[in-house]
C-alpha cells in the first residue's frame, strides 16, 4: 500500500508570485490553477491513502468548495475533511481561517473515523480513521514547544488504547528536529519511516524534518522518498508500506500444499 502525505498550504501556492506585489499575498489568491497541479501530482503518484495537511474546505479561494472533496471526486477516494480548530475557538469566526481544515482521503473501505481535540494550541484537530488493517491519525501540531510536548502525550494515549496496527501522520512542527519525537516513540512504540531524516521543508531548500510518518512495529516499510516538488512551501512524503502479519501468512499459503 502507499501513503500520500501532504501540507498542500490550501494550494496557494510556494515562492513565485506568493509575495508580490506585497508579502504572504499568495495567501488570499484564488486555487484553483495549483489545485490543479496538486491533483495531477496527486494522480501521477496514485497512493492508496492521502494525509492533506492546510486543505481549504469553502472560503472564497477555492469558490466556495472542499479543495479535498474536489480531489477525491476527481480521483475516486472516500473523503474525510474537518476544520482544524476546536468549537469555542475564535479562529471558527474568523472568515478563511474557519475554513482551513485537515483532510483524510482513501480508496479503502473507511469502518470508522473519529475527529479528537487536543487541550493545548490553536491547531487541535486529530483525525482518527480506522481501515481494515490500520489506524490512521492525522495530525497538524502547534507551533509552540510546550504546546507540541502536551499534544504529543494526549496522542500517546490514544494510539496506546489502539488494538490495530498504527500510521501517526502530519505536520508536526518539530522545529528542533526528531530529537522532539524521541520520548514519544520509545513511549508509543511507534517508528519512523523516514530512517534518513530526510528534511521536507521548505521545498525549495528542504533543511528541516517536520513532517513526519509513523508506525507501529507491525507495518514494514518497503520504500520511502520525498520527492522535489515544489507546490507548496512543504515536499510531499510518499511511502510504501505492507503488514507483516500478511506478508507472513501469504509466504505460508505459498509453501503449503
Amino acid at each position: 500500500m502507499r501513503i500520500l502525505l501532504y501540507n498542500i498550504r490550501y494550494a496557494t501556492g510556494h515562492l513565485k508570485g506568493y509575495h508580490k506585489p506585497f508579502p504572504f499575498i499568495g495567501f488570499f489568491k484564488r486555487t484553483e490553477v495549483n489545485l490543479q497541479r496538486i491533483i495531477n501530482f496527486i494522480r501521477s503518484v496514485d497512493p492508496d491513502i492521502i494525509g492533506l495537511i492546510e486543505v481549504d474546505s469553502g472560503s472564497y479561494r477555492s469558490r466556495k468548495t472542499c479543495q479535498a472533496e474536489e480531489i477525491s471526486n476527481i480521483l475516486g477516494y472516500n473523503c474525510i475533511a474537518e476544520t482544524k480548530y476546536s468549537e469555542k475557538s475564535l479562529a471558527q469566526k474568523v472568515p478563511i481561517l474557519n475554513r482551513q481544515s485537515n483532510a483524510l482521503l482513501t480508496r479503502e473501505r473507511i469502518h470508522d473515523n473519529t475527529f479528537h481535540y487536543f487541550r493545548e494550541g490553536v491547531k487541535r484537530l486529530i483525525i482518527k480513521t480506522e481501515l481494515e488493517e490500520a489506524v490512521i491519525f492525522l495530525v497538524h501540531l502547534s507551533l509552540k514547544y510546550r504546546h507540541r510536548q502536551h499534544q504529543l502525550e494526549y496522542l500517546h494515549t490514544l494510539v496506546k488504547r489502539t488494538k490495530k496496527e498504527v500510521i501517526v501522520a502530519g505536520d508536526f512542527n518539530t522545529f528542533f528536529g526528531s530529537r522532539e519525537l524521541k520520548l514519544f516513540l520509545a513511549a508509543s512504540n511507534l517508528e519512523s519511516a523516514n530512517i534518513e531524516n530526510i528534511p521536507s521543508h521548505p521545498s525549495h531548500s528542504p533543511h528541516r524534518q517536520i513532517d513526519f510518518i509513523l508506525h507501529s512495529p507491525g507495518i514494514s516499510i518497503d520504500n520511502f522518498y520525498i520527492p522535489d516538488v515544489r507546490l507548496s512551501d512543504h515536499s510531499p512524503l510518499i511511502c510504501d508500506f505492507s503488514f507483516k502479519s500478511s506478508v507472513a501468512e501469504e509466504r505460508f499459503s505459498a509453501v503449503t500444499p
